[in-house]
């Protein structure tokens, strides 16, 4: 994406599209005001004011597409119109420490105590040394399905030693990386669309949801609201990054690389939720590094 995008309203073509093939367009179709333009006052304003944790979605110096986890006092959120002011950034060991500004970029603010969840998307117009500005061109919020009540806090303050590689010599997983992966019962997913812009997901189950076959990550699409911004983005652009954090020791993993959707019948084996539907990520580059975030389960 080299230029800003406009406001839009509406469900775009590969949003369209995984709603028809998945037959529920016309349950989708009841949403779709969600989606217009909006401004962050009032109630959104006061959501976001009170969060201390979110996932950004943007690309580093090589575009390539990154979620990094946001973790400061509640406040860091400001929502002022149609601009939102983060005013923190990524860790200096995390892939998007160095963003730059002029580009999509998609924030996700995230209660995973009271289970409650706000998408904020945009063009990210200014980079400071303590934040970054984002102009909103979608805000939405998301039902509670899915998502592991705990709570995040900021950690007692430590070194952030550089990350090192979540890919072996070889392009597989690291046995760590696996462990991460396949324990996890939450992790969030990154996604753009070349005119819509970018956007951060959050993707939940039971530890085990989510498997490793050599790099790639697989994952079952769970029923939800029926919109598919996600893989609605994937229909039309296969860039993607996943962030998984170990919520014991507070360790960070972050992978970018392509995905595809993967269709079956609702009866197949092994199809959870019988939606027929799962993504396989194949991950091209990844580090994992020790982050000052520390949970408590709620």
């Amino acid at each position: 994406m080299t230029a800003a995008p406009k406001p839009t309203t509406g469900f775009h073509e590969g949003e369209l599209a995984v709603q028809a093939r998945a037959g529920l367009r016309d349950a989708a179709s009841r949403l779709e005001g969600m989606l217009a333009p909006v401004s962050l006052t009032g109630g959104r304003a006061a959501i976001l004011a009170l969060q201390s944790f979110a996932v950004l979605v943007a690309r580093d110096e090589q575009h390539r597409l990154w979620a990094s986890p946001l973790v400061a006092q509640p406040g860091f959120l400001a929502g002022q119109g149609q601009l939102l002011l983060v005013k923190t950034k990524p860790a200096p060991a995390d892939a998007l420490h160095n963003l730059a500004p002029d580009q999509s970029g998609g924030v996700l603010a995230i209660d995973l105590e009271r289970r409650r969840r706000v998408r904020v998307n945009g063009w990210i117009t200014d980079v400071a040394e303590n934040g970054l500005t984002l102009d909103v061109r979608e805000a939405f919020g998301n039902c509670p399905s899915y998502i592991q009540p705990r709570q995040i806090t900021q950690g007692p303050s430590r070194p952030v030693s550089p990350a090192h590689s979540a890919l072996t010599a070889r392009g597989q997983l690291t046995d760590e990386a696996r462990r991460i992966i396949t324990t996890a019962d939450t992790f969030f997913l990154g996604t753009e669309h070349p005119t819509r812009g970018a956007d951060a997901s959050h993707k939940g189950g039971s530890p085990g949801f989510v498997q490793v076959d050599g790099a790639d990550v697989i994952w079952p699409d769970y029923a939800g609201n029926n919109m598919f911004n996600s893989m609605g983005n994937l229909a039309v652009d296969p860039t993607a990054a996943l962030l998984f954090i170990d919520f014991e020791s507070g360790d960070v993993l972050q992978l970018t690389g392509r995905a595809t959707l993967e269709w079956a019948s609702n009866d197949a084996t092994g199809n959870d939720f019988a939606t027929g539907r799962s993504v396989r990520f194949h991950a091209a580059a990844g580090g994992l590094w020790p982050s000052a975030i520390t949970q408590q389960i709620a």
